[in-house]
């Protein structure tokens, strides 16, 4: 079974241009530099999954025109993760089941509870989503498509990478548990955290994933949650063959099998 995953935004918490920077990059006039909150659409079929409903949810989805939703995943609860999570209400609107949403046990507490207004049964005048969460431990399957959790740590927080085929996205880490390590050896596409050149303590960082990506081996491998440290030209430029800076509206081809 074949797909696309599409990268609906490849920034990091601020997006690029960053609010009061007037930096290289936050004026650059690439188009690959105007990076939105890191978000993931993956399509097979007439099937549509999002990994993150970022604050830039509904400009994404408008811009990348997805057609329908069929499950959510999450990879943690911070705000640049979770905050557009109320603009899914119309793809409720074709389906008469909630729309399934899926993350570990802490990042689908934090969602009820910022979003208690959707799971509190009280009635509401509007429109509200209807969803049901799951708290994810194992394997999900979701229309003939197996998507499997891989916890990593986010400084000290555990959040979720998710591993789908022969494909695997990670954004948002800073230490992968050598058994997840072994899940994403020699894969097809690996999409990694590359924050910026200089280390940071809750996320990777252009070296770090640069090194992880020559011991994984993936066929090809592409960074994302990208700050304005790192213009989009002069750094794919200097990575080695294989290697790549996603941005947003990139679409790739991926075998979901």
């Amino acid at each position: 079974m074949t797909g696309t995953v599409t990268v609906l935004g490849s920034g990091t918490s601020t997006g690029v241009p960053t609010l009061g920077c007037h930096c290289a990059v936050c004026t650059s006039p690439d188009a690959r530099d105007q990076r939105l909150r890191p978000s993931l659409w993956i399509g097979f079929g007439k099937t549509n999954v999002v990994i993150d409903t970022t604050p830039d949810f509904r400009t994404q989805a408008l811009r990348a025109r997805i057609p329908a939703l069929d499950a959510l995943f999450y990879t943690h609860s911070h705000a640049d993760h979770i905050m557009g999570l109320d603009d899914v209400r119309p793809f409720n609107f074709g389906r008469p089941e909630p729309l399934p949403a899926y993350g570990n046990a802490g990042t689908v507490a934090d969602i009820r509870r910022v979003f208690r207004y959707v799971f509190d049964g009280n009635p509401q005048a509007s429109a509200i989503p209807r969803l049901v969460t799951h708290v994810m431990e194992a394997p999900v399957e979701v229309h003939g498509a197996r998507f499997e959790p891989l916890p990593v740590l986010h400084g000290t927080l555990p959040v979720l990478g998710f591993r789908f085929g022969p494909n695997a996205y990670i954004t948002d880490f800073s230490e992968i548990p050598a058994a997840v390590m072994e899940r994403l050896r020699g894969l097809d596409l690996l999409i990694l955290d590359a924050l910026r050149l200089r280390p940071h303590p809750t996320h990777s960082n252009l070296a770090n994933s640069l090194r992880l990506v020559a011991e994984l081996q993936p066929r090809s491998a592409y960074f994302t949650h990208i700050a304005h440290e790192l213009g989009h030209a002069a750094t794919e430029a200097s990575l080695p063959a294989g290697v790549h800076l996603a941005y947003d509206g990139l679409c790739l081809p991926v075998e979901m099998s």
